[in-house]
């Protein structure tokens, strides 16, 4: 996220909130009845379509039948309709602890569109008298499904534009002012599209009043939350696990654990690794927390996959002559091989040679060594804005990028994402602290947030927050972004040397 953006978003995350309590439930409870009107559409939509392909236009896998009536699928789809509706519901399609949620969400429409086919396909069985068109039910499992998906991404994206206009939030209350707890406030304050305004923090050691963060005040001791969640119309609960006892954590879930319109939630207790998930599992009945030794699964994995094939291939097969003139040129200007390979962090803190064309003479290290001035900035850095060690074609290609354009092989190969944090040596994860696992989760891209931000203009602690930012909010559409952002910023060549 820009500072222009989380900037705009700031003042509906904190401090008076925009929408008045009882607005808030109405607007709940509008956005339903609006999914609902959508999901009916939808479904009578893809319904419809299945129809006008299997019997008007004449698509069919299986013999064809007889005849087409529209008088029976009119009245089948209408029955069906509210079944659908009825099937929704029980997979929690109308929850608002599973709406928006993206992938899972459209896996939950999968798996309810798939269970109400099934429905229909059984009462074939059970009634020889309901004979319908083989070719129509498949069909119309796709195409529902599609329809549905499709609705739901059109509401998602409008809620999110509502939401930064102050609309659709979610009233949070932080229990516990510890670490943890700033740490979870800043990062749901850095996302504006999750739609939650924070009230403040509840905390025993800090006096009410306190401010710890920018319009995050401490309300009042941990005793006071059923009269502050009265008060400000709280509807979900976070809790800071490392910030309580156990005693008052047991006390808080009895309390508000049945409640039908709060929602109380608990942090892992690692805030370090709040950028990957975690995963609940019962064994031997005890449940047990493991975190994710990778950010990205299902879905959003194979989406990220397939738009990484897409792109770098068609890349490489129109740059291959600009990359064959490259090649050419750094022979010419300077003895020793083409590429250079860089040892990086990969997926699990694997190391790889990530591939750039060789941009410094082959004694770099002997002309950083003679002067100790630059040795420090580099070792402090790990980036020289004059840098002795560069040719004159290195600087070339560093300045348009051009360096880069073989670490397309190495997203082929799939070491390597077109977009993810910075790569990184093994000496310089070390400067990441607290969150260096979390960088061996993702793969490393060509570009990303730091690129677009500034590149070396960045300092480094501003860049290890827009890796971790990149990796707590990764979506396929932050990835188209940041690809389409990359093109200006190459172009203007700002931070680049």
């Amino acid at each position: 996220m820009t500072q222009a953006n989380a900037q705009q978003w700031e003042g509906h995350l904190s401090g008076p909130l925009p929408v008045a309590i009882n607005a808030r439930w109405a607007e709940r409870l509008l956005l339903s009845y609006a999914l609902t009107a959508v999901d009916v559409v939808m479904i009578l939509s893809g319904f419809r379509l299945a129809y006008a392909l299997r019997f008007e236009v004449g698509i069919s896998w299986f013999a064809q039948h007889e005849e087409s009536p529209i008088g029976f699928y009119v009245r089948l789809i209408l029955l069906l309709v509210p079944v659908w509706l009825i099937v929704f519901r029980l997979f929690g399609l109308y929850d608002f602890k599973y709406l928006f949620s993206g992938m899972r969400e459209y896996a939950r429409v999968f798996n309810a569109c798939t269970l109400g086919m099934m429905l229909v396909i059984v009462a074939t069985f059970l009634d020889p008298t309901f004979i319908i068109a083989r070719g129509w039910v498949v069909l119309s499992w796709g195409l529902v499904t599609f329809t549905v998906m499709l609705g739901r991404f059109v509401v998602r994206r409008t809620v999110q534009g509502l939401r930064v206009q102050g609309r659709f939030l979610t009233s949070v209350l932080v229990v516990g002012a510890n670490e943890e707890g700033q740490a979870i406030a800043e990062q749901l304050r850095a996302n504006g599209k999750a739609g939650i305004w924070i009230a403040g923090f509840v905390d025993d050691e800090l006096a009410r009043g306190s401010q710890l963060l920018p319009g995050l005040p401490v309300l009042g001791p941990i005793d006071s939350v059923a009269t502050l969640v009265s008060q400000h119309g709280i509807q979900e609960i976070i809790v800071a696990s490392t910030a309580l006892s156990r005693e008052k954590l047991l006390d808080l879930f009895q309390s508000f654990g049945a409640a039908e319109d709060i929602t109380i939630r608990m942090s892992s207790g690692l805030y370090e690794m709040l950028t990957t998930g975690v995963e609940v599992q019962e064994i031997g009945n005890v449940p047990l927390l493991s975190v994710n030794k990778v950010r990205l699964t299902g879905g959003d994995m194979l989406l990220k996959r397939v738009l990484d094939l897409v792109v770098s291939s068609l890349a490489l097969l129109l740059s291959w002559p600009v990359m064959l003139a490259i090649a050419v040129a750094i022979k010419l200007d300077s003895p020793g091989p083409v590429f250079y390979r860089r040892r990086v962090v990969g997926v699990g803190g694997k190391l790889f040679g990530a591939l750039k064309f060789r941009t410094m003479y082959i004694d770099a290290e002997e002309r950083l060594a003679r002067d100790d001035e630059l040795r420090r900035e580099f070792e402090q850095n790990f980036k020289l804005k004059d840098d002795p060690r560069v040719t004159r074609m290195g600087r070339v290609l560093r300045k348009t990028s051009l360096d880069e354009l073989p670490q397309l092989f190495n997203v082929l190969w799939g070491q390597m994402s077109l977009v993810g944090p910075r790569m990184i040596t093994s000496e310089e994860r070390a400067r990441y602290g607290k969150w260096r696992m979390n960088l061996s989760t993702v793969k490393p891209g060509i570009t990303g947030l730091w690129q677009v931000s500034g590149r070396s203009d960045v300092s480094y602690e501003q860049r290890v927050m827009l890796d971790m930012h990149y990796i707590r909010n990764f979506s396929i559409w932050f990835d188209l972004h940041l690809l389409w952002q990359t093109i200006p910023a190459v172009v203007k060549g700002h931070g680049a040397y």
